[in-house]
């Protein structure tokens, strides 16, 4: 009860995305609880930027683990992640049922404030991944790759990841590893292990076609879940290519979710109750947002189980973090060319410039909290358009 009361409360006060949320939690388990040590915190930290998934679930999910073992791991998870999948259910639910209620400048003006703020993301994950020509280079082909496949290219993510981590152990040379730490934590090796056998097969199973849309719609977040490297906004061009281009999701509606995604607090991945909830094919509503929000952090628990008890022996292999450079390059590829794709569709008249420059500009600029910058946003939308 302890580990959910604590996360709810960051839960429903952590604005500002992973990094901010890695702050907050910083402040909150190790200055003033001192659950953990600031070493033992930043080894975490490295194993959850090392995995697939949202970086800040799994260090909340790490933490309630170290504390109270797996029950731990899902108050935690329980805690910080449903303010906001509630609150987004919530405005999927209002969106569906009153949405010709709402002025389409408000809903136009959400479109542009998710322009800005995937703008913001590439422009400073660029500036953490593609340091180097390499780096540069794998970006701008993963971009193309992606913008020359068009509908198809969903389904070779994980081919394009593999290529770029290949890469990577090529040309790339990993840096410094960092102090040496521990953490302790109460899964044994044989069943970190049967936790890693579980998470391949369901990542196999979710690559078969499936008859029953239910099982469809699982495994897509599931796939989903287990390919976002890089940080939360990364998610976006994948669910993209999974709920857009299959037309589980009409494309305004899942612009208009992104952009209200940021004015919640939370992680960022509880966008998939949001498109869960406003699915056009049942499971949808409450049930689909269920489905869509267990099955796209599901893999993240998956892997902080299994990796955790291994984490201080692998995080010195020096070729798995030289494939790791590779691939972070690669995402801010995948994320580059949402920003072309969605900006191309979002950004028509001569003021959606102007509104988008001016969001960054506050985000970026004036460090203003997303959400106001959302909001503010949408008032420009209601008000030019």
């Amino acid at each position: 009860m302890e580990v959910l009361l604590v996360f709810l409360q960051l839960g429903l006060t952590s604005f500002g995305g992973p990094a901010a949320h890695l702050g907050y939690f910083r402040e909150a388990l190790v200055a003033k609880r001192r659950w953990l040590s600031e070493q033992a915190y930043a080894d975490l930290v490295a194993l959850c930027q090392f995995l697939p998934g949202p970086a800040s679930s799994q260090v909340g999910m790490g933490i309630g683990m170290m504390r109270a073992g797996y029950r731990g791991a899902l108050a935690a998870w329980v805690g910080f992640t449903m303010p906001s999948a509630i609150a987004l259910v919530l405005a999927a639910q209002g969106l569906m049922h009153w949405g010709s209620a709402v002025p389409a400048g408000v809903l136009h003006g959400l479109h542009l404030a998710a322009i800005a703020v995937i703008l913001q993301a590439v422009w400073s994950m660029g500036q953490a991944f593609c340091r180097g020509p390499v780096q540069v280079v794998l970006m701008g082909l993963v971009a193309v790759g992606v913008l020359g496949w068009g509908g198809q290219w969903a389904g070779s993510v994980i081919v394009m990841l593999a290529l770029a981590g290949a890469v990577g152990v090529w040309l790339l040379r990993s840096g410094s590893t960092g102090s040496d730490g521990s953490l302790q934590v109460a899964v044994g090796s044989r069943a970190a292990l049967g936790w890693l056998l579980l998470f391949v097969l369901l990542l196999v199973l979710s690559m078969l076609p499936w008859t029953l849309q239910a099982l469809e719609l699982v495994a897509a977040f599931f796939r989903t879940g287990s390919l976002v490297f890089g940080g939360g906004h990364v998610v976006l061009p994948l669910l993209e290519g999974e709920v857009v281009q299959r037309g589980w999701v009409e494309a305004p509606v899942f612009l208009a979710g992104y952009g209200l995604a940021q004015a919640v607090p939370g992680p960022l991945f509880t966008f998939a109750a949001f498109l869960g909830a406003t699915m056009k094919l049942p499971p949808t509503g409450w049930t689909g947002a269920a489905l869509a929000l267990v099955a796209i952090f599901l893999p993240a628990f998956l892997l902080v189980a299994g990796v955790l008890p291994f984490w201080e022996r692998w995080r010195h292999v020096r070729w798995l973090r030289s494939a790791l450079q590779g691939i972070n390059a690669a995402v801010v590829g995948l994320l580059l060319a949402a920003l072309l794709q969605q900006g191309a569709a979002s950004v028509q008249q001569w003021q959606d410039p102007v509104v988008v420059g001016l969001a960054l500009w506050l985000l970026m600029g004036r460090r203003w909290a997303p959400w106001l910058v959302v909001a503010l946003s949408a008032l420009a939308g209601a008000v030019l358009t």
